[in-house]
């Protein structure tokens, strides 16, 4: 069986990183979106309402799970979930530039393999800060995140 960790914070989960999730479970017996979180830094979205947002998305399919872990290495997240593959999606050029050496180091640790799967050109302006930053401007960040996510964002964050 070959499992794939997809790490991140999902603070909150956009439509690319959705996108990818769904991607990855065409090639892996399973995908593990682990939300990665410091329970010394607060959120916008807690922890239990990123997996209800992640597993609102993903439920249909049946090899992906979500999971949240605390001040942990991804790495030993990995060895945890006797995983053998980091899966990382890319933006653009800039995300390449910032997750190659992680991925490089990450396998220096202990041998784990990170593999990048470009993102839906469609998606490559969304990140989850921008879409933060815009919905806290009152900005419509309808189509880059579930309405489910909008909705929260809108009530959640102070407008201007």
């Amino acid at each position: 069986m070959t499992r794939a960790v997809c790490p991140g914070s999902y603070d909150p989960v956009t439509v690319g990183h959705v996108d990818v999730f769904r991607r990855s479970a065409t090639l892996f017996d399973e995908v593990v979106v682990a939300i990665l979180h410091n329970p010394a830094k607060q959120g916008t979205f807690t922890v239990d309402e990123r997996v209800a947002f992640i597993e609102a998305q993903v439920g249909d399919l049946s090899n992906v799970r979500v999971a949240p872990f605390a001040n942990q290495l991804v790495v030993d997240v990995c060895a945890e979930l006797d995983a053998q593959v980091l899966l990382k999606g890319l933006r653009g050029e800039t995300d390449f530039s910032y997750e190659w050496p992680m991925g490089l180091m990450n396998r220096h640790l202990t041998g784990v393999e990170t593999l990048f799967i470009p993102g839906d050109p469609r998606h490559e302006h969304v990140s989850s800060s921008l879409v933060k930053e815009v919905a806290r401007f009152g900005g419509d960040v309808t189509g880059l995140v579930s309405d489910e996510v909008r909705d929260a964002l809108v009530e959640r964050l102070p407008g201007p």
